[in-house]
């Protein structure tokens, strides 16, 4: 087994101007000095983690792989060591980061095909569930979360969480108005009929919308169990422009709904790993999509979404992600 040996390092008390003395270390392994002048305790040079942490740079990069890969909060504590509010901590940090690097990055990014979609899921507790004085506290209870993919690359373009109503939708289209250039595209999505005004006001220069709907055998046992009626027919209807029908499709979409549930714990149905608080889920979102868009290898693609776009030119590391 090989020991570890720290490089000798000295300090000078700023001001007295004299060498400190060794004086042990403090409780994140950090050398500190005592000034033998003034008695005055300093600690050796050191970088905080993501900006306020005092937790290694290693752990908390262990503690990223590890959430982007499926694990609860409990289990990755249990595997590093770290604490569990640490954890919530770094996840927090990192979905900032996160957030911030692909309002950066994506922007005018010319697509061809995009798909949009939204998957389930909840803060606290299901709608159903809530109290009468929490009626109106849009953080508690179901979050729907709008994804826009485009097809070809598979790069996700913009992602927006909250309510399945208007307003979500507006921000969301909103949103991908930005990410996308002004170069004509087609968007298919879900009969969701408030994506009809968003689209036709805010990106009526530039694309060709259908909606892709999906008729279900009406079965009366589908109300007593989890997974959704049979699709027994589809329909395709052009809402403005001219919509290549052949290319309306949201099959892409859809498969990234089942890899967030993959690779999200709190989202994995049937289990008690759901989010307590809006803004954790929206941490764990963040951080979902910018590992999938530049370090996760694309099976079909064989690169990063973020490589085939054109954004970057290689796989992202977590340190880079996090950078």
């Amino acid at each position: 087994m090989v020991k570890t040996v720290k490089s000798a390092i000295s300090m000078v008390c700023p001001q007295c101007r004299v060498r400190c003395h060794a004086h042990g270390k403090n409780r994140n392994g950090l050398r500190r000095f005592l000034c033998p002048d003034c008695k005055k305790t300093l600690t050796e040079p050191h970088r905080l983690t993501l900006g306020e942490m005092y937790v290694s740079e290693e752990k908390a990069i262990m503690v990223v792989k590890l959430l982007v890969e499926g694990n609860s909060i409990r289990s990755i504590q249990r595997i590093t060591g770290v604490d569990q509010n640490t954890i919530m901590r770094i996840l927090v940090l990192a979905g900032d980061r996160c957030e911030k690097l692909m309002g950066r990055l994506i922007v005018n990014v010319p697509v061809k095909d995009v798909e949009a979609d939204e998957i389930w899921g909840y803060v606290g507790k299901k709608e159903g569930h809530k109290m009468p004085r929490e009626a109106n506290n849009l953080t508690i209870g179901d979050q729907y979360c709008f994804v826009a993919i485009e097809r070809h690359t598979k790069l996700v373009l913009n992602f927006a969480l909250g309510r399945r109503d208007t307003a979500t939708t507006q921000v969301f289209i909103e949103g991908l108005r930005a990410a996308t250039s002004n170069q004509s595209f087609q968007i298919t999505t879900d009969g969701f009929k408030p994506y009809v005004p968003a689209i036709c006001d805010t990106l009526g220069d530039r694309v060709s919308f259908a909606q892709l709907i999906k008729v279900y055998r009406n079965d009366p046992d589908s109300e007593h169990r989890y997974s959704p009626g049979e699709v027994v027919d589809t329909e395709v209807v052009p809402i403005m422009g001219d919509p290549d029908t052949s290319r309306a499709c949201t099959s892409i979409v859809e498969r990234q709904n089942l890899t967030i549930r993959m690779q999200m714990r709190r989202l994995t149905r049937l289990t008690n790993a759901f989010s307590k608080k809006w803004e954790n889920l929206w941490a764990a979102y963040c951080l979902h999509f910018a590992y999938y868009n530049f370090c996760r290898v694309h099976r079909s693609l064989r690169v990063t979404p973020g490589m085939e776009a054109g954004i970057t030119d290689h796989i992202w590391e977590i340190k880079e992600l996090l950078a």
